[in-house]
Parts: structure tokens; sequence; C-alpha cells
């Protein structure tokens, strides 16, 4: 069974826990590589979508962008 794709808010909330947690945790390296490399996952990730969503405005607005009559 695929697993549902997460939406970039819950992924921001993730990546915000996780700074939160090395921040306020005395963490061993070996965790806070754990963590580092867990947030590295989830930013690449809101870069893509973020990359997608820039990509897809560009062409609405080529596509719909018109001057307006005053």
């Amino acid at each position: 069974m695929p697993r549902k794709a997460q939406s970039y808010e819950d992924m921001m909330t993730k990546l915000e826990n996780i700074v939160d947690e090395m921040d306020k945790n005395n963490m061993s390296l070996e965790d806070s590589m754990k963590k580092y490399e867990d947030g590295i996952k989830l930013c690449d990730k809101m870069y893509e979508i973020l990359k997608e969503t820039e990509g897809k405005i560009n062409i609405l607005t080529e596509q719909g962008e018109k001057d307006f009559d005053k």
C-alpha cells in the first residue's frame, strides 16, 4: 500500500520539532546526527515542493497575465 504524501505544512511542523529537540535536549552525537539527517531529508522534500509550485505559478502567470484597463 503506497504511503500518503505529507503536506508541506506537516513537514514544516516535523522540521520545527526536530530543531526544538536538538536545541533543548542534551543528545548524543549519534542521536544528533540522526536528527540532522532527518531534517536535511525534510528540507530536500520541502524544496522540491516549492520548486514544483513555483513552476506551476510561472506557467499560470504566463498563460493568464494580461494588462487591465483602468
